[in-house]
């Protein structure tokens, strides 16, 4: 219950890059090691999803105590959630310092919450964190990086996302593609093959990626799982999976450059 928050630390006794130096460290030390390979993207868990398991103590199918919390003491989860907010905020902006060149903020409990419930705990959290961090990245005179926002299961909150400094949405397995993009506008989308086709065999997997591709597009698109890897799935499964989405990529692209110059 709430008189546990008396057991938090006051924000202004927390020195995130001190607290958790140790991840600044290894973003910098990887983004050297690559030598500009591949980017490198910082993320955090969203203010509702840290709430959840703060509050329930532990993993669960539903996080039932977390969300008494929003009924029974409204005022109180507010107040943790903006603390957390604050929090991912500074956080974010180390990241970025240490060398994260994307950032994402995964909200992976979104849709355990109603519609109602999103709107009045969670959405108002996400939105200040993409436009405070970006604002603090500019005042320090560095650049403000792309960031995405992957809400779990809030496939009904996609208009109400994409009006947001996010530059990114991801999507899960269960949303279309052609569904998602009349609510999102020139918004980027990523994502979102079901993760268990990695299970399949090579033929199966090249086929999903493919129609995935196809039916996302090349333009404003970046191409990955609906959610993640599980511990059982093997590496090369995913090098197939990447293997096909550069291949259809490219295909794609290719079609497009001859179709405009008329061949």
């Amino acid at each position: 219950d709430p008189t546990h928050m008396i057991r938090l630390r006051k924000l202004e006794e927390i020195d995130v890059k001190k607290d958790l130096g140790y991840v600044m460290q290894a973003i910098t030390l990887t983004r050297h090691r690559l030598k500009g390979k591949v980017p490198i993207i910082g993320f955090s868990g969203a203010p509702w999803t840290l709430m959840a398991y703060m509050v329930q103590g532990e993993g669960a199918k539903s996080y039932y105590k977390a969300k008494t919390w929003l009924y029974k003491y409204p005022d109180k989860a507010h107040e943790l959630m903006e603390m957390t907010a604050t929090v991912i905020i500074e956080y974010l902006v180390a990241q970025v310092e240490a060398g994260a060149q994307m950032l994402e903020v995964f909200d992976s409990w979104a849709g355990d919450l109603t519609q109602e419930a999103f709107a009045e705990f969670s959405l108002p959290y996400l939105k200040k964190i993409a436009t405070k961090v970006k604002a603090k990245l500019r005042e320090r005179k560095m650049e403000a990086v792309p960031m995405t926002i992957f809400a779990r299961g809030a496939d009904w909150a996609l208009k109400e996302l994409a009006d947001s400094d996010y530059d990114v949405l991801s999507l899960n397995w269960t949303v279309k593609p052609s569904a998602a993009r009349k609510q999102v506008g020139s918004k980027s989308l990523q994502g979102n093959l079901e993760p268990a086709v990695l299970f399949a065999d090579e033929a199966r997997i090249r086929r999903e990626a493919g129609k995935m591709v196809k039916e996302f597009g090349t333009h404003g698109y970046i191409a990955n799982l609906g959610h993640g890897m599980l511990p059982t799935m093997k590496p090369d499964a995913l090098g197939i999976f990447v293997d096909e989405v550069h291949k259809c990529s490219e295909s794609m692209g290719k079609g497009k450059k001859r179709k405009k110059n008329g061949s």
